[in-house]
C-alpha cells in the first residue's frame, strides 16, 4: 500500500514527528509510526501532563498566597493577612464599607491601604478564577476528547474481559473442586462398599464354618445329586451337540438350495441371452434381407429409367450404392451384436466362476465352523467327564467318611453299652450290699 506524509503531526504529547497517510478510505491515522505512540498511551501521558500541571499549579498559589500583602495596615491583630473567603463575599463587604469617618485623622492613607488590600484580593480571586477556567476547559476537553472516552471504552472493555477471565477461572477452579469431591465421594462408596463386602464375606465365612459341619452329613446325598447333574449335564451336552450338527446339516442344506437357484439362475440368464442374441441375429438377417430385397427393387427401377435419361441413371447408381452402405452397417450391426454376445458368454463364465469360488470358501467355513464345534463339544464333553470323576470321587470320599462316622457311632454305642452295663453292675452289686 502507497503512504504519502502531509504537514500533519502525531497526536501524542511532545512529539512532532508526520502522521503517515494512507491512500484507502477509512478513518485516517493519527499518530506516528512508533509502535508506543497509541491513542491509549496518549491519553495517559495527558493524564500524567495535566496532573503535574495542577500540582505546579497549585504550588505556585500556596507560594503566592504565603507571600506578605503590601502594607502594614491590611495585617491582622496577630500580623498575618485576614483570610479571604472563597465566594468574594468579603469584598462585597469591604467594598459595601461606609465611608471613613470624619474623626479619622488620616483618611487618605487608610483609603488606599484599603485599595491596596481589595486589588490583592481582586488579583488573587481573579488568579483562581483563570485556574478554574482552565481546570473547567482541560475538562470540557477530556469529555469532548474521543481517544479518551476510547481510552476508557478500551479499559472497560479489559477490565470487563479480566473479570470474565476472573469468572471463568473461578468456574474452572469450582468445577475441579466438584470433580474432586466427587471423586472423593465415589471412592468413599467403593471403601464403604469394600467394607461391606468384607463384612459380608467374613459372616459367610463364619456361616460357612458353622455349616461345614452339617455339611459332612449331607455331603453324601449332595455327590448323588451331583452326579445325576453331572450325568444331566452330559447328556444335555450330547443334545447340543447333535442339535449344533442338526444346525449345521440344515445350514448346509439351505447353502446347497441357494447354489443350485443361483445357478439356475445363471441358466435361466444364460438361456435369455442366447435368445436375444438368436433375435437380434434374426432381426439383422430380416433387415438385411428386406434391404437386398429393396436394393434390387431400385436396381429394376433404375435400370427401367436407364432407358429414358442418363441423369436418372446417376441417381440410381447412388442409391444402389446408399443401399450397399446400409448393407455395410447392418453386417457392421451384426458383428458388434455377435461381440457383445461374446462379451455376455465371458461375464457369465467370470461369474460362475465367481460364484464357485464363493461356494467352495463357503463350504471351507462351514467345514471348519463343524470342526470347531466337534472340538468344543469334545472339549465340553472331556469338561463333563473330569467333572463326573471329581465327583464320584467326592462320592467315594463321603461314603468313606461316613463309613467312618458309622463305625465311630458304633464303637461309641457299644462303649455306651458297656457303661451302661458296668454302671447296672455296680448298682446291682450295692444293692445286695
Amino acid at each position: 500500500m502507497a503512504l504519502d506524509t502531509d504537514a500533519n503531526t502525531c497526536n501524542f504529547p511532545g512529539c512532532d514527528r508526520p502522521v503517515p497517510r494512507s491512500s484507502s478510505p477509512g478513518r485516517p491515522p493519527e499518530y506516528c509510526d512508533r509502535p508506543e505512540h497509541t491513542r491509549w498511551r496518549a491519553w495517559r501521558e495527558r493524564q500524567r501532563l495535566q496532573q503535574e500541571a495542577e500540582e505546579h499549579r497549585r504550588a505556585a498559589e500556596e507560594a503566592h498566597q504565603a507571600a506578605p500583602a503590601p502594607g502594614t495596615a491590611a495585617t491582622g491583630p496577630n500580623g498575618r493577612a485576614p483570610a479571604t473567603p472563597a465566594d468574594g463575599s468579603g469584598t462585597a463587604r469591604r467594598t459595601a464599607d461606609p465611608a471613613p469617618s470624619p474623626a479619622d485623622p488620616a483618611p487618605v492613607t487608610s483609603a488606599r491601604l484599603r485599595a491596596d488590600d481589595l486589588l490583592t484580593r481582586f488579583a488573587v480571586q481573579a488568579e483562581q478564577l483563570t485556574a478554574t477556567l482552565e481546570a473547567a476547559t482541560r475538562a470540557f476537553g477530556t469529555m469532548t476528547d474521543p481517544a479518551s472516552a476510547e481510552a476508557q471504552v478500551e479499559a472497560a472493555r479489559l477490565d470487563a474481559a479480566r473479570r470474565v477471565a476472573e469468572a471463568d477461572t473461578a468456574r474452572l477452579e469450582a468445577e475441579n473442586r466438584r470433580r474432586t469431591a466427587e471423586q472423593a465421594r465415589l471412592a468413599a462408596e467403593e471403601a464403604a462398599a469394600s467394607a461391606i463386602a468384607a463384612t459380608g464375606a467374613a459372616e459367610r465365612m463364619a456361616d460357612e464354618a458353622i455349616l461345614r459341619r452339617e455339611a459332612a452329613h449331607a455331603e453324601r446325598d449332595t455327590a448323588r445329586e451331583q452326579r445325576d447333574a453331572a450325568a444331566a449335564e452330559r447328556t444335555a451336552a450330547l443334545d447340543r451337540a447333535r442339535n449344533a450338527a442338526e444346525e449345521l446339516e440344515a445350514a448346509r442344506t439351505d447353502f446347497a438350495s441357494r447354489l443350485a437357484d443361483a445357478e439356475h439362475r445363471i441358466e435361466d440368464e444364460r438361456d435369455q441371452a442366447a435368445a436375444a442374441l438368436d433375435q437380434e441375429r434374426s432381426r439383422a438377417r430380416q433387415e438385411l434381407a428386406t434391404a437386398r430385397e429393396q436394393a434390387a427393387a431400385e436396381a429394376d427401377r433404375l435400370r427401367g429409367r436407364l432407358a429414358e435419361e442418363a441423369r436418372a441413371k446417376d441417381e440410381a447408381v447412388g442409391r444402389a450404392e446408399r443401399a450397399e452402405a446400409d448393407a455395410g452397417r447392418e453386417r457392421s450391426r451384426t458383428a458388434e451384436l455377435t461381440a457383445e454376445l461374446e462379451r455376455t458368454r465371458r461375464a457369465h463364465d467370470t461369474d460362475r466362476a465367481r460364484f464357485s469360488r464363493e461356494l467352495d470358501e463357503q463350504r471351507a467355513s462351514a467345514t471348519r465352523a463343524l470342526a470347531d464345534l466337534k472340538e468344543t463339544a469334545a472339549e465340553r464333553l472331556a469338561a463333563v467327564q473330569e467333572r463326573l470323576t471329581a465327583v464320584e470321587h467326592s462320592r467315594d470320599q463321603a461314603l468313606h467318611r461316613a463309613e467312618r462316622a458309622e463305625s465311630h457311632l458304633d464303637d461309641a454305642l457299644a462303649e455306651l453299652k458297656h457303661l451302661r452295663a458296668a454302671s447296672g453292675g455296680d448298682g446291682r452289686a450295692d444293692a445286695d450290699r
